[in-house]
């Protein structure tokens, strides 16, 4: 306090007057000179001095007899004045005119001194937060961030041990994704709903907590625990409010000090900062999940439709369209085509229950098995049931189904012989505009032991048309969710009857795509046109 004791050396030039300001040490209670005009006022011991608020007294000092009063303030302090060359000096009007100057100064030199220190330790947390976006901004991976990131906190509060825990939400665990002081490896999976864990009640409370030595002890959590603990909550702040997604846990202080509610909101700050960086980089690895799924979808597409055969494959016995839409990348919908012999064509359109992989598994199954059996016979039976006997194990063990019709049109015969088990969309449409259903005569194939029978119904190579098209296409809905039903695509079939199969084809579609504009496809959509 330099400039306190130049007025006290201006004053006793002036009075003729010593005066000196003591202070009681925190530690041991000892006065000392903070501020003084000579050492002709020395200290003297604490219980000889006035206590707060009490009045002033007069104490013996070793150069003589001096007024002391206590000063008013959060320290233990003290201003004496005497002794005096001028003798009956008014110690007393001069030490109550000098009390309050001097205690405002006091107050005003802590208050400083106070506000430096503050200020030092906002620079250490705002450098430490500083810190910590600049690793966020370069790091590439969470895992390296976070090593990083706790490193700068360890050291800012002096933790030798420290782990950062981020919930995995598939198993509801809380595991390690950075460690000081303890390997990794070492620190062990903690279930979220452990009632005896700490870092699993900071997790599930949101709550930080100051853990001291012996508290809340846990033999598993004795690896990475060791002293005082401090833990905090990882949260993230979204739309639905703060979500918890990790733990932040630092024990084993250098100074042997246990925490503080300063170093608890610190930690707090920062893992608010760790939250949106966890968060972000499962954005990212959801993002960057996503587009792969939808380039493996797009290869299992194009896999798909790669599976069915090019519709030339049965002239110049007929003539095919056929077409297959998907609701999802890959589905259960599919035709297959069998030149069997110079006059005999084969046909099928199968629509496997449910849609995505599990019914375009079931669909490969089927057409590989369809290509081996329908080589074997021209009764379309015989067919069915080599493949029921192929296929019934791998549709009872996803319980799923197959609606399927498979067709050999005779043409030196005028026939067409068929076996339909459970599809619905079956039709002759005649040279003469009559249409003609090919009936289910049975279950879907994969819902009794047995396959179809095998049924006939005339044939003209001539003229007829067969219309053959899945549940999708009468199923599809315009945007007030009404279905287009089968009778439009029989009615376009039936007006375009003496066109070409592909035209025919584009009619349908054309009707289709009319009818649901921009709504959503909810089922797979296949169509077969077949002529001669």
């Amino acid at each position: 306090m330099s400039a306190l004791e130049e007025v006290f050396r201006s004053y006793r030039e002036t009075t003729g007057c010593e005066v000196a300001v003591w202070f009681a040490s925190e530690q041991d209670a000892e006065v000392r000179v903070e501020a003084a005009t000579s050492d002709a006022l020395p200290p003297v011991a604490a219980d000889s001095l006035p206590a707060p608020h009490a009045p002033a007294r007069e104490v013996s000092t070793a150069s003589g007899p001096a007024l002391v009063a206590a000063l008013p303030g959060p320290r233990r302090g003290w201003i004496a004045l005497g002794p005096c060359v001028a003798p009956g000096f008014p110690l007393a009007a001069h030490l109550k005119l000098l009390l309050p100057v001097v205690a405002q100064y006091v107050q005003s030199a802590l208050e400083v001194e106070h506000a430096a220190h503050e200020l030092a330790e906002r620079y250490e947390e705002i450098n430490l937060l500083y810190t910590i976006s600049e690793i966020l901004g370069r790091t590439v991976t969470m895992e390296e961030a976070a090593e990083q990131i706790l490193e700068e906190i360890s050291d800012t509060v002096g933790a030798r041990r420290a782990v950062i825990f981020e919930h995995q939400r598939a198993t509801d665990t809380l595991a390690a994704i950075a460690s000081i002081g303890v390997e990794r490896d070492e620190v062990p999976i903690i279930a979220a709903d452990d009632m005896s864990s700490l870092a699993a009640r900071v997790f599930r409370t949101l709550h930080p907590t100051l853990s001291e030595e012996g508290e809340q002890p846990n033999e598993v959590e004795r690896v990475f625990r060791r002293g005082a603990t401090l833990s905090v909550p990882i949260v993230w702040t979204g739309q639905r409010g703060g979500e918890p997604i990790g733990v932040v846990s630092l024990s084993d202080r250098r100074s042997g000090q246990p925490f503080s509610a300063g170093d608890m909101k610190l930690i707090a700050a920062i893992a608010s900062q760790i939250g949106t960086a966890i968060q972000n980089a499962r954005l990212v690895r959801a993002r960057d999940e996503r587009q792969r799924l939808a380039v493996e979808m797009q290869i299992a597409h194009e896999l798909q439709m790669r599976l069915l055969p090019p519709v030339g494959v049965l002239a110049p016995v007929a003539s095919v369209a056929a077409r297959v839409l998907p609701a999802e990348s890959v589905g259960g919908d599919f035709y297959n085509l069998f030149r069997l012999d110079t006059a005999h064509a084969g046909v099928m359109i199968g629509d496997v229950s449910g849609h995505g992989y599990p019914a375009a598994l079931i669909m490969a199954l089927t057409m590989s098995a369809s290509a081996i059996h329908a080589r074997g016979s021209n009764d379309p039976g015989e067919t069915m049931a080599s493949l029921l006997d192929s296929l019934r194990d791998e549709l009872e063990t996803t319980e799923m189904f197959i609606t399927l019709l498979y067709a050999v049109v005779d043409r030196e015969a005028g026939v067409i012989r068929y076996a339909n088990a459970g599809h619905p969309h079956a039709f002759i449409v005649r040279a003469s505009g009559e249409v003609e259903r090919l009936p289910a005569t049975d279950p879907p194939l994969g819902m009794v032991p047995v396959g179809p029978a095998t049924q006939s119904a005339e044939w003209d190579p001539a003229g007829d048309v067969l219309l053959l098209f899945t549940d999708g296409v009468s199923d599809a809905r315009d945007v007030m969710g009404d279905r287009l039903g089968e009778h439009p695509v029989i009615d376009v079939t039936v007006r375009y009857r003496a066109e070409s199969a592909a035209h025919i084809l584009d009619r349908i579609f054309t009707l289709v795509n009319g009818h649901a504009h921009d709504s959503r496809l909810r089922d797979d959509l296949t169509v077969v046109v077949l002529r001669g």
